[in-house]
């Protein structure tokens, strides 16, 4: 039956559908959407795995006036390198909200770094200063390779500097990078690396890893690690004399860069300037001058998974992409 299939798509199918353009388009779609509450997004359900380092989260989105929903399933495991595997595996799920049937599978690793890498372009897009040319990342894995890469689409970045555990990890993630994208890539302490126009925190990190000392005006932070409770990368001086916007407010002050600084009252929801699709579609304002220290608050949002999966799954029909299968 027609209506029992599902279109599979693994990662290297993925890979062959989407660019970061692509990625960038569909997540600043899916900011103004959320902005305009044209959208249901409940929160992240989370599962503790404790005893193993981990959490397991589903997020649901639908966008109404695209005509999609759907489920992201995505684990969050920080000893998966003993086993050689990613420490945030993901897959999701398509569904027609017409009849709630699964139109398709897909894998959902490589396009969550993806999507994340896009939201810290946006961010940076809207954020940091026109000016801005060095790009600073705290962390060196897959998120901040696709912070690299993303962010290089919306700014003219002449060096980056990273810092990361250990000497060779950076070192090792500054040749690879700098073969993909031809920009110089420096490994520094992680000092030296807060000394740039945009900083990209990319770490799992519960205590403070940035310095408020460190941050000097003008200076643009994406801070991305934070996506549980208890997590923090930023020292909350950075946060009560920046500029702060957030992704969702809800879900950031439950797990978000802001959560520990809420959670004690270190700052508060007047800290918070507003929500980064609220600047997109002008409702807030942003940067106000080049003196301005942003930060951009990002848990990821489920929205955003549902209009880059869709934009996948539209276009996998149309390139004939992908494997059929029947669920019932």
């Amino acid at each position: 039956m027609e209506h029992a299939q599902i279109l599979f798509l693994n990662q290297k199918d993925i890979k062959s559908i989407i660019t970061p353009r692509d990625a960038f388009d569909a997540v600043e779609y899916a900011f103004r959407m959320h902005a305009r509450r044209k959208v249901q997004m409940p929160a992240k359900i989370y599962l503790d795995y404790t005893r193993y380092r981990g959490d397991l989260r589903a997020m649901p989105a639908y966008i109404v006036p695209l005509g999609a929903s759907g489920v992201k399933i995505v684990n969050s495991h920080a000893n998966n390198y003993r086993f050689g595997l990613p420490s945030v595996m993901a897959i999701f799920i398509l569904i027609d909200p017409g009849t709630g049937r699964p139109v398709s599978i897909m894998d959902a690793t490589y396009f969550t770094d993806m999507r994340t890498g896009a939201a810290g372009a946006v961010a940076a897009k809207y954020l940091s200063n026109m000016n801005a040319s060095v790009l600073g990342l705290v962390g060196a894995g897959r998120q901040a390779a696709a912070q690299l890469v993303a962010i290089a689409r919306v700014r003219k970045i002449k060096l980056v500097k990273v810092c990361a555990k250990t000497a060779q990890e950076a070192q090792t993630f500054a040749d690879r990078m700098e073969k993909i994208t031809g920009i110089p890539v420096r490994p520094c302490s992680i000092r030296d690396v807060c000394d740039a126009d945009i900083i990209s925190t990319t770490t799992p990190s519960r205590k403070p890893v940035v310095k408020d000392a460190w941050i000097k005006p003008g200076t643009h932070i994406n801070a991305i690690g934070a996506d549980a409770p208890g997590k923090q990368e930023l020292e909350t001086g950075i946060l009560r004399r920046a500029r702060v916007f957030v992704d969702d407010f809800n879900q950031a002050a439950h797990s978000g860069e802001v959560n520990v600084g809420m959670s004690t009252s270190r700052i508060t929801r007047k800290d918070i300037r507003g929500e980064l699709g609220e600047v997109l579609i002008g409702k807030k304002k942003g940067r106000t001058s080049d003196k301005d220290i942003t930060v951009f608050d990002s848990t990821g949002l489920a929205v955003q998974d549902v209009s880059i999966a869709f934009r996948i799954y539209t276009r996998a029909i149309k390139m004939h992409k992908g494997k059929k299968i029947i669920l019932f």
